[in-house]
């Protein structure tokens, strides 16, 4: 019971993150506002971490892979997110990132014995490489060039988290998880800064109005830190397929506040391709579900 009531919160809080993003970048630069983010939510787990006492890594194997992991996952990853979200809607954003379990499942196949691929699951994949296609398409005949190209970097965020998870899994089962999301927040949130700061001003001189302040506090606090830190607690508590169905909830969820909040529209051609990325990736986790017997917690 207590792992579903994790799976559910989270699947709120990210489908949140996006609307709070756009609220945020209406006020805020991307990179600058992605770097502070993560840099407020560094400054508290670091004092979690201090409070519990916990180990920091001690081999150079361990350092490397939160460096690295980090890049992927929070310098390249939120970089992208943060500067595509400009020029499309958070419904669609999120939509866009929900194929994060069809690449994760291209690049197991690699890394993970267990993870290979099958034909069900390359229709998946095609189905949700499809489904991005079909919404490139409408994005560039109705939004424009602009739109395309933020439609190009959530992709490729979506790749970069995708590589990313899978190292993890590979990689750092034996971390704590506040020392993985610290870790990696700590050296993702670097290149954010050193490049938005000389590119986007001084952050003393952004226009931090109330909305601002909320977003990026509620980003900080609740998207990263509660967040991140439920989601690396569930994956040690819950079998990795139905934490993969976050993918297919949190767009709902995103697409649904999107419309009633910012009263953002998504046209038939984007509600298929919506529509084929999600059935592609539930068919990759619904099949591997059904083939996995390990039982939930």
């Amino acid at each position: 019971m207590k792992s579903r009531l994790v799976w559910l919160l989270l699947c709120c809080i990210w489908g949140s993150t996006w609307l709070f993003i756009k609220l945020g970048l209406e006020d805020l630069p991307p990179l600058t506002f992605a770097g502070i983010r993560f840099f407020i939510a560094v400054t508290i787990l670091f004092s979690l971490i201090t409070i519990r006492r916990l180990s920091l890594p001690r081999t150079v194997r361990d350092w490397m892979l939160l460096a690295m992991t980090g890049g992927l996952a929070f310098s390249l990853n939120y970089g992208l997110l943060f500067w595509g979200e400009q020029f499309i809607s958070s419904g669609l954003a999120a939509l866009l990132q929900a194929t994060i379990p069809a690449f994760g499942l291209v690049i197991a196949h690699f890394y993970l014995p267990g993870e290979r691929m099958t034909p069900a699951r390359i229709l998946g994949v095609v189905l949700g490489v499809l489904g991005v296609a079909l919404v490139f398409s409408s994005q560039l005949e109705i939004a424009g060039p602009k739109a395309l190209a933020g439609c190009t970097a959530l992709v490729l965020s979506s790749v970069c988290a995708a590589y990313s998870n899978v190292l993890v899994k590979a990689y750092g089962k034996q971390l704590d998880p506040a020392i993985l999301a610290g870790g990696q927040m700590f050296f993702g949130m670097i290149p954010l800064l050193l490049i938005g700061i000389p590119l986007e001003g001084n952050p003393l001189r952004f226009r931090w109005t109330p909305m601002a302040w909320l977003a990026l506090f509620y980003l900080a606090i609740v998207g990263s830190v509660i967040a991140f830190l439920l989601y690396y607690w569930l994956v040690r508590n819950m079998e990795v397929t139905k934490t993969m169905l976050i993918a297919l909830v949190t767009p709902v969820v995103a697409v649904t506040l999107g419309m009633l909040i910012l009263d953002e529209e998504l046209n038939w051609r984007t509600l298929a391709g919506g529509a084929m990325i999600i059935s592609g990736i539930g068919l990759i986790v619904l099949w591997r579900q059904k083939t996995t017997s390990v039982p939930l917690n």
